[in-house]
């Protein structure tokens, strides 16, 4: 039988595109993937530190877990269904891999051990490229399991290990590679979720060379390692027995949730965030009040990307001001917490707003169309917030002005989990106190 030669091009396109599909979404049997605890037997601090990290946790954060499965609740929308369903891609990925999760309502399931170690070694270690800079678009290799563990890669050119051999990877020493993952585009609508690669991308310090490694990897207790600070070498060996070196890179990966990891134990953790957090911004209160307005100046001085980042829409970063008068007498008062916890209404929040589609808030990133509002500062920028205050009849006051952060919103969790279940802690960020003019 003859083939037309345009069926024929119409068949071989169908195989490279299967072909293609195939590679993308490969199953690899969980068997082929060596243990954290295995690693830690000879990189024993690299796993103390990975230990407890929010790379560890990924899958068993329970806001996490709380939110996605709650998000997943009353949707009817096959394409809002597909993108609440795609969260595991990320934090389950040995698992998602291997078949077990593979949405995120198997998180009602029972997940293998292994598979529900979050963002692991064996992951990140296998990896050998990157295809898209979102949605964990990442090619692998694993070995053959614990008996055989195949090539590990990673930064180093000079390393012979015994358990498995090793390969240069320029690609782990480099941002895309973080921003594999942690950039997130709804599956269907292309809606920008979460982009602090392309916030680092756009800014001074991608400009200047700096990758996310250079901070984030290089951060230990009493070292904070932000824009701000000082980044200093991290001297000690990447196995035990193996040769000093002038620098190892952490794997404590510390970001700005001081709340999970405390949640399991991890004091030191949650330690570690909230000093990367309070060498993030400062702030300015002006000398003066004209015309009735106070102003306060943010700047972002020591984060790469925008601050906040990550899932921006449930972040919350705030302005709390406070202004008094003689004998103490407040004058004026602007974000702060009421009895259960919430912002008043009326502050200045730095977040992301998303839309249906219509102009219209939401909440659940499965339906997010658009982008309302961003109001984040970027790298090295600063945003001058702006108060109208009532009329004064004193020649100075006293102004506070206090930076927040924490990782939700109250009324999130609240929502999600129920009033009085768990308090979200804030985080003092920056402060000011002036002695402010009246004009």
């Amino acid at each position: 039988m003859k083939i037309h030669r345009s069926a024929y091009l119409i068949i071989l396109l169908a195989c490279i595109v299967l072909a293609g599909a195939c590679k993308k979404n490969r199953h690899w049997e969980l068997s082929r993937f060596v243990s954290p605890e295995t690693c830690g037997g000879c990189h024993d601090a690299i796993y103390e530190q990975w230990k407890g990290s929010m790379h560890n946790l990924a899958h068993h954060d329970p806001l996490y877990r709380e939110v996605a499965i709650h998000d997943l609740k009353g949707l009817s929308d096959p394409d809002e269904i597909l993108e609440a369903e795609h969260c595991v891609v990320c934090h389950t990925p040995v698992g998602y891999v291997s078949g077990l999760p593979k949405k995120t309502s198997d998180h009602l399931k029972k997940i293998p051990g292994l598979a529900a170690q979050g963002i692991q070694c064996d992951y990140c270690h296998s990896a050998t490229k990157v295809r898209k800079i979102y949605n964990a678009e990442i090619d692998i290799e694993p070995g053959n399991g614990e008996s055989d563990p195949g090539t590990k890669r990673g930064p180093r050119k000079d390393v012979e290990p015994e358990y498995h051999t090793a390969a240069y990877s320029a690609m782990h020493t480099r941002s895309e590679f973080c921003g594999a993952c942690h950039d997130v585009r709804h599956v269907v609508f292309g809606t920008r979720l979460e982009t602090p690669y392309e916030e680092w991308k756009e800014g001074p310090y991608a400009k200047k060379g700096v990758q996310c490694q250079e901070c984030h990897m290089r951060q230990r207790p009493g070292a904070p390692s932000t824009g701000s600070t000082e980044r200093p070498d991290n001297p000690g060996a990447l196995a035990a027995g193996a040769k000093e070196r002038p620098h190892v890179y952490t794997h404590y990966f510390a970001g700005g949730n001081t709340l999970i990891p405390s949640l399991f134990g991890n004091s030191e953790q949650s330690k570690l965030a909230g000093e990367r957090l309070r060498h993030a911004a400062t702030l300015s209160v002006d000398s003066a009040l004209s015309d009735g307005m106070l102003r306060v100046t943010v700047t972002n001085t020591g984060a790469g990307h925008r601050i906040p980042t990550g899932l921006s829409h449930v972040r919350q970063m705030w302005l709390e001001i406070t202004v008094t008068g003689a004998g103490g007498r407040k004058l004026f008062r602007s974000g702060a917490l009421d009895a259960q916890g919430r912002i008043m209404p009326g502050a200045i929040i730095y977040h992301t707003v998303f839309g249906d589609g219509t102009g219209n808030p939401v909440m659940n990133v499965a339906k997010a169309r658009e982008i309302l509002g961003d109001n984040r500062i970027a790298p090295l920028a600063s945003e001058v917030a702006s108060y109208r205050l009532p009329e004064i009849s004193e020649a100075s006051v006293t102004v506070e002005a206090k930076l927040w952060y924490r990782i939700v919103s109250q009324e999130l969790v609240d929502s999600v989990l129920g009033k009085g279940k768990l308090a979200i802690p804030s985080v003092l960020m920056a402060s000011d106190k002036k002695i402010v003019k009246v004009q």
